[in-house]
């Protein structure tokens, strides 16, 4: 598949020819992770601390947070891999630091080596030392300490003439059980699909920022339809993984919805249907994903209004339940609640809120037993949802913070902090 990448310089999204020529300065990189965020994880390289010139680790400190990206460039010892994955980083890229000795103190699915290479040698140094080794003996050594590479073809960077496919398949094979991923010179979509089916993926810049290669094409190439028409079958999902329908999507609608960020598709009837355009019940998309065959795609979506059905319900499997109905419910008490109900008073009431969560939470403490743990648990998501509710914070919110406490690799004790007695 497609990884976008975003190189950046003194907090300025670039592009170089060769490693060395300024060709583009595309500015602020947040708009454009947004928007490459839609099809996957990024890579974002700090080319700046990659050649000790400086840094940009505050701007990249705020896109880990942003969407999921691959954050490469300077990282050179543990400290800094480590500090890198506990903000979040989805993946490290790791270049001339890599060794047998730095890698296994990481974990292996999160880390990537960098090979760049000139003519087939590995070069070091923000590409500017020679190395004397091939590629095919650094993955060799590297290969058991991570779960992929990055390859790029420095003599091709930037230059729009295609990448060296030739040599593709023989360090696919070199890696072993490591993904490779390919950069240099990446500018069709032919390109992007063949390496998919090798087994690699496409690290493409220059290509997507002149428009040589648009997103829906880079994205859309692996895809393939048994269809007369190429439709491809899509599941419509909240952020939770919650299937709210299925769809089917075509070229056109898949570059409406990657260019505007919505949910849209298209309709066997009526071509391009953009959901929410005429009912009000829009979607922000989050990103598209694609099956392991290629052949049906998932679209993750924030669905708003009354839902993602015509019959207005949740989903078209029915009404929302669990936690996402009582998050509903709430929404609606939040806005409605009579004066002096009980939900209205736990609204409009923070002490009362603060200490019937207080109390719920030493009751969950106490309980002995399934049945009561079911009960006092029960209680506690209630209370703790109002308090979400008050301060707008969804489920999903909570959620991607979960996620994000995952990629944590520095692990505190985790003691209790000393109780703090309220009057």
């Amino acid at each position: 598949m497609i990884i976008p990448s975003i190189d950046l310089m003194r907090g300025s999204t670039v592009q170089l020819v060769g490693g060395e020529e300024l060709a583009i300065e595309a500015g602020d990189p947040r708009p454009l992770l947004d928007r490459f965020s839609r099809v996957g994880e990024t890579a974002v390289i700090d080319l700046d601390a990659a050649t000790g010139e400086g840094s940009n680790e505050a701007l990249i400190t705020e896109l880990c947070r942003r969407a999921p990206i691959r954050v490469g460039g300077g990282i050179r010892d543990l400290q800094t891999a480590r500090r890198w994955l506990d903000r979040g980083a989805a993946k490290i890229i790791i270049g001339t630091a890599a060794s047998p000795e730095l890698l296994r103190e990481l974990p292996k699915e999160r880390v990537i080596v960098a090979l760049d290479c000139r003519d087939g040698e590995v070069v070091v140094e923000g590409w500017r030392k020679r190395t004397g080794r091939s590629v095919e003996e650094r993955m060799a050594e590297l290969a058991p300490f991570t779960s992929g590479f990055l390859v790029t073809f420095v003599e091709l960077e930037g230059r729009l003439g295609g990448t060296a496919m030739d040599r593709v398949r023989g360090l696919i094979e070199a890696a072993g059980d490591a993904r490779v991923t390919v950069a240099g010179g990446v500018t069709g979509s032919e390109e992007v699909a063949t390496l998919d089916a090798m087994g690699a993926d496409a690290q493409v810049g220059m290509a997507l920022y002149t428009g040589a290669l648009p997103l829906v094409d880079a994205f859309a190439a692996p895809l393939t339809s048994e269809r007369p028409d190429g439709l491809i079958a899509t599941v419509v999902t909240d952020e939770a993984g919650r299937a709210l329908g299925v769809c089917w999507s075509s070229r056109q609608s898949l570059e409406y919805a990657l260019e505007n960020g919505v949910g849209a598709y298209e309709s066997r009837r009526r071509g391009l249907w953009v959901k929410g355009a005429t009912s009000g019940a829009t979607q922000e998309l989050v990103r598209i994903e694609p099956d392991c065959d290629r052949d049906a795609l998932r679209f993750v979506v924030r669905q708003a209004g009354a839902g993602f059905c015509h019959l207005e319900t949740e989903s078209c499997f029915g009404a929302a339940t669990g936690l996402r109905a009582l998050e509903r419910t709430l929404e609606e008490r939040r806005r409605s609640a009579e004066p002096g109900s009980y939900s209205g008073r736990l609204f409009e009431d923070p002490d009362l809120l603060g200490a019937k969560l207080r109390e719920e939470a030493g009751e969950l403490a106490d309980a002995e037993g399934r049945e009561e743990v079911i009960h006092e648990a029960a209680d506690v998501l209630y209370f703790a949802s109002i308090a979400m509710a008050r301060a707008g914070v969804s489920l999903a919110d909570v959620e991607r913070e979960l996620d994000r406490r995952t990629l944590t690799v520095t692990r505190r004790a985790g003691d209790a902090k000393p109780e703090v007695r309220r009057s």
